[in-house]
């Protein structure tokens, strides 16, 4: 088992030949075009993240890094901290980007935090925002941290861990909103029916055997 990083070096020249080797195992065996540079973080967003370690990705599949709202890249980020055994308070200090998601999507945090806070104070109905990682989660209580007639609270546990904003005043926590992991049904005539849409646009609810045969 790997060694934990002391929380003292989060620096490329302590923590970078590790995750270069994981990194390269990983892209070597799902046969990954990619390239990664490992580079000292520059807080651009202090307030919000304060990377000591940055790792940029590039090369012909960054995109399927960033697919779904970056969901391999962040994938990938998680199984990083994990090989280092980095606890989740230390997280921050290490990031993975590529394209500039990170900065893109900080401000897209933020724009969904202001307008989620206006919303609310609106209508004084909560918001609950989709389940998503600590840091992220952060980002939105920072972003709100300075707003009046609203605050924002963390609800849930596991994958269901989410931010809700809500009315100042409003002594309890509303419960997450756990949403179906399916897609949404879409009402109409398919919807009642027992089986899917023949070809030819014609029904299938007759439960019987097709007509001119015996059933076997």
């Amino acid at each position: 088992m790997s060694e934990p990083v002391d929380a003292r070096k989060y620096n490329v020249s302590d923590v970078g030949p590790r995750v270069r080797d994981f990194l390269m195992r990983i892209a070597q065996d799902a046969q990954l075009d990619l390239k990664f540079d490992i580079v000292p973080g520059e807080h651009t967003h202090p307030d919000f993240e304060d990377p000591e370690v940055v790792v940029r990705f590039s090369g012909g599949d960054t995109d399927l890094l960033l697919a779904n709202k970056a969901e391999v890249l962040l994938a990938l980020e998680h199984l990083a901290m994990e090989m280092l055994r980095i606890p989740a308070e230390d997280h921050s200090r290490i990031c993975f980007d590529a394209n500039d998601y990170r900065v893109l999507r900080i401000e897209e945090l933020r724009l969904s935090a202001t307008t989620a806070a206006e919303q609310v104070k609106r209508t004084r109905v909560p918001f609950h925002f989709n389940p998503m990682s600590s840091r992220e989660r952060r980002i939105l209580h920072l972003s709100l941290r300075n707003e009046t007639g609203v605050r924002s609270e963390s609800t849930g546990v596991g994958p269901h861990r989410q931010v809700v904003v809500m009315p100042a005043d409003m002594t309890t926590v509303p419960e997450p909103i756990i949403r179906p992991l399916g897609p949404p049904r879409t009402g109409g005539i398919q919807d009642r029916r027992s089986g899917p849409p023949r070809r030819d646009g014609r029904d299938q609810r007759r439960s019987g055997p097709p007509r001119g045969r015996r059933p076997s």
